[in-house]
């Protein structure tokens, strides 16, 4: 089961990813920049470079915003009566938190349906207000265990993939990115 899960969430992120970037081709152009200044044409790149590749990780954090593999996170339940939201939550009841509407959130970003990397880069040594809003994996002490491992995946295959190859779209029609349906959160 936990292979499954991150084998199926880890490739469904890397494809919304490329979604993303075969759209925005001046987001790819600039990773690819990035790569080649951080990393160069002469080797893969490895796990000791992704630190180094902060718009890298501003392109999957950006992804996992608009279209979280788990649009739903893991199911909780209340061990004591709470207040959540306004709501009056009494213990035992199962709680489900919906990130997928928590990052579309106009209240919480701007722009909420734009795929913007920028909003996650880190200035001056400050992690960016976007990245601590960010809830893909969940948070705190129940957030995904796999996160580390997910996020190295992704960010070596995704390196890989815009370092080793030439991509763009076969012709100007945009890539759909229609949602499909599911527990993870596939394109149709």
């Amino acid at each position: 089961m936990m292979l499954l899960a991150r084998t199926d969430t880890a490739a469904i992120t890397l494809e919304w990813a490329m979604s993303n970037l075969l759209n925005h081709p001046e987001v790819l152009n600039k990773a690819r920049d990035e790569l080649y200044a951080q990393v160069g044409q002469q080797r893969l790149i490895d796990e000791h470079d992704l630190p180094k590749l902060e718009y890298l990780q501003s392109i999957i954090s950006e992804t996992l915003r608009l279209y979280p593999a788990a649009p739903l996170l893991i199911p909780h339940m209340s061990s004591s009566d709470c207040i959540v939201g306004g709501y009056d939550v009494p213990a035992g009841t199962i709680l489900l938190v919906n990130a997928w509407a928590i990052h579309r959130d106009p209240h919480l970003w701007d722009e909420p349906i734009s795929f913007k990397p920028e909003r996650f880069e880190i200035e001056n040594g400050e992690i960016s207000e976007a990245n601590k809003k960010l809830v893909a994996f969940g948070i705190g002490r129940r957030a995904c265990l796999g996160m580390g491992l997910a996020q190295q995946t992704v960010g070596l295959t995704l390196g890989s993939l815009v370092q080793c190859f030439e991509w763009e779209r076969v012709d100007e029609k945009e890539i759909d990115k229609t949602e499909g349906i599911g527990l993870t959160m596939p394109k149709v």
